[in-house]
């Protein structure tokens, strides 16, 4: 049998990831598990930003943002940048973290990331103690060895990170994929 709890919010696992933001100039990373897909055409991710963040400014006043993808190497590097502030510190320098200039945007990427997500914000809703950030994707930066023959981006079964209750969890194995269902019946 269910019980009730205080409403809150629990969905997850949620994909934990890695924004970085700002220029050559000022830059920053800041850990997000607040992230996701919201629109494929144009493709379009976001991401929930507490407005007292060091980040919440840069990404407002730039305009763009980039989506690194965490993979199972770079779990304490993601914490590190989850508990220091921008403020206080250089996040790349203290997470032994490669910085590299963005390529359609001015936002960095981290390179030691699998893939990363160069964005521009197309709209920003706030919410109480959030503002969520609508980023159209505008590249796409990947390891080559996660770059299929037809080009698509394949990440093994096992790589990425994922947020669950206050512990950073690996992905799993594949159990189907897409349509896997319809495919039987055929």
């Amino acid at each position: 049998m269910k019980k009730n709890l205080k409403p809150g919010t629990l969905l997850a696992p949620v994909p934990v990831v890695m924004v970085t933001c700002g220029d050559e100039e000022r830059s920053n990373i800041i850990t997000i598990a607040w992230a996701g897909t919201v629109n494929s055409d144009p493709p379009t991710v976001a991401v929930a930003v507490r407005y007292g963040r060091y980040s919440y400014p840069i990404i407002k006043e730039k305009g763009e943002f980039t989506v690194n993808l965490v993979d199972r190497n770079m779990v304490e590097a993601t914490d590190v940048c989850g508990v220091l502030s921008g403020r206080n510190a250089d996040k790349f320098e203290r997470a032994h973290l490669t910085k590299r200039p963005g390529v359609a945007v001015k936002a960095p990427y981290i390179s030691e990331s699998p893939a990363a997500l160069e964005c521009k914000v197309v709209r920003q809703i706030d919410l109480g103690s959030h503002a969520v950030f609508f980023g159209e994707v505008v590249n796409v930066l990947a390891d080559e060895q996660y770059i299929g023959a037809n080009g698509s981006l394949l990440l093994p079964d096992g790589l990425l990170v994922a947020y669950v209750n206050g512990r950073y969890v690996a992905t799993g194995e594949t159990l189907g994929t897409y349509a896997y269902t319809a495919k039987k019946k055929a």
